[in-house]
């Protein structure tokens, strides 16, 4: 525990005694904060109050019914919140400003997907040293406009922030290393329209989860979408000229809503073994809630990890058995092994690029290899992680997840 956390920790156990900083949140309050005096049509008619409000309420609801906030965790929803509806009406203003940025084309986005912490964001941050590829950065997604006036001071703010948070969040850096210029992954995207699974990693919020699984996740990558717009028209890069490369594993849970909205996208599958994932997703969710939870309940964290992962893989290999059945000109998904991909990452992406029809030209690989030379192990830490920490029953998963191994191939990490 570091002293900010430890800070943190006492200030919550005060206001717990005391009541101070404990006002409930309100979705119609923090709305009108964010709005300061404008009228509520400043969010614009696509991805407006009618569009997020009823996301917006359910996820306070659940906030206040279901998380256990701490006094910080209070605080940061609020700003949070206030953040992602006043980047939509900066939005908004600038497609008033030029409508051409919602008819910007997107073409053939790479769409990085699969269980978490299987390589994925080692291959997303591989990718994007290709100088024709473009990802958004995390500095872009928290704030993907300068302000109307003054100095740009986003990409510092961010590393600020990312700094503080590591802080107050021990052990974040070693499990999830990141910095203002490096990739981010989609979920920060659909937060900001209020319909993103990354509330229920931050958070424990069973409702807003299940909410949200009945609800779709259509408005959230059409949001998705034009955020990416947004982004495509600032940089004046042509739009056939480069291709971007996205990743989050809760793709997995939305496929059908991701070539609803994205027809040509080349979509990508990363395999590693469930019981070298599951202990790790466990402990990261631990180390997310922390500054923002009173108790946490590691068995309960265990379960939800294992639940939702039981119904991710049944989902991507429902997927597979679509694609492979399909007739289509459009290329198939593409598998990866995450033991093939850590053992030769640069033979692995060419592999990659030619299912896709593309070929790995010189500038890229050598950017690649020197990414790989600068960040000895990705980046992260030395983590163990124990099943027995968060209640994880070794044999009982490897039983569930056979099926899928068998499915796609892959090799045990773990002997049980």
């Amino acid at each position: 525990m570091t002293i900010a956390s430890s800070a943190l920790s006492i200030a919550d156990r005060m206001s717990r005694v005391t009541g101070l900083g404990r006002r409930p949140l309100n979705a119609e309050a923090t709305i009108k904060t964010a709005l300061n005096g404008a009228p509520a049509s400043a969010f614009g008619p696509e991805f407006g109050m009618a569009q997020f409000a009823e996301g917006l309420t359910v996820l306070f609801n659940a906030l206040e019914r279901e998380a256990d906030l701490s006094l910080f965790g209070r605080f940061a929803v609020r700003w949070d919140t206030i953040r992602c509806l006043r980047n939509l009406m900066r939005m908004w203003r600038e497609e008033e400003s030029a409508p051409a940025i919602v008819s910007t084309p997107i073409h053939r986005p790479l769409i990085i997907t699969g269980l978490p912490r299987s390589g994925t964001t080692f291959l997303h941050r591989l990718l994007d040293c290709d100088p024709m590829t473009r990802s958004p950065s995390c500095w872009q997604t928290m704030a993907p406009y300068p302000p109307l006036h003054g100095p740009d001071k986003r990409r510092a703010q961010t590393d600020r922030d990312l700094r503080y948070f590591g802080q107050i969040a021990p052990g974040f850096r070693d499990v999830h290393p990141l910095t203002a210029d490096m990739p981010q992954e989609c979920t920060e995207i659909t937060a900001q329209i209020f319909q993103s699974l990354r509330f229920d990693t931050t958070f424990r919020i069973p409702s807003y989860l299940a909410w949200q699984d009945a609800q779709g996740h259509s408005l959230a990558y059409r949001f998705h979408k034009r955020f990416l717009q947004h982004l495509q028209y600032q940089s004046g890069d042509a739009p056939e000229a480069v291709q971007w490369v996205l990743k989050c594993p809760d793709h997995v849970f939305a496929l059908d809503a991701v070539r609803q909205v994205y027809p040509d996208a080349r979509i990508v599958f990363v395999h590693r073994d469930p019981l070298k994932v599951l202990p790790s997703v466990a402990k990261l969710t631990e180390i997310l809630r922390q500054p923002f939870t009173g108790v946490q309940n590691k068995t309960d964290i265990g379960d939800q990890v294992t639940g939702r992962w039981h119904q991710g893989v049944e989902e991507m290999m429902e997927v597979a058995d679509r694609d492979d059945a399909a007739q289509s000109n459009e290329p198939g998904i593409c598998h990866i092994q995450y033991r093939e991909l850590i053992a030769d990452p640069i033979g692995t992406i060419d592999r990659l690029y030619g299912h896709f029809g593309k070929d790995l030209h010189a500038d890229a690989r050598t950017a690649m290899e020197t990414e790989i030379n600068r960040r000895k192990r990705g980046g992260y830490g030395q983590n163990v992680y124990h099943f027995a920490e968060h209640g994880l029953d070794a044999k009982r998963e490897r039983t569930f997840f056979k099926s899928y191994m068998q499915r796609f191939g892959i090799i045990e990490e773990v002997q049980v």
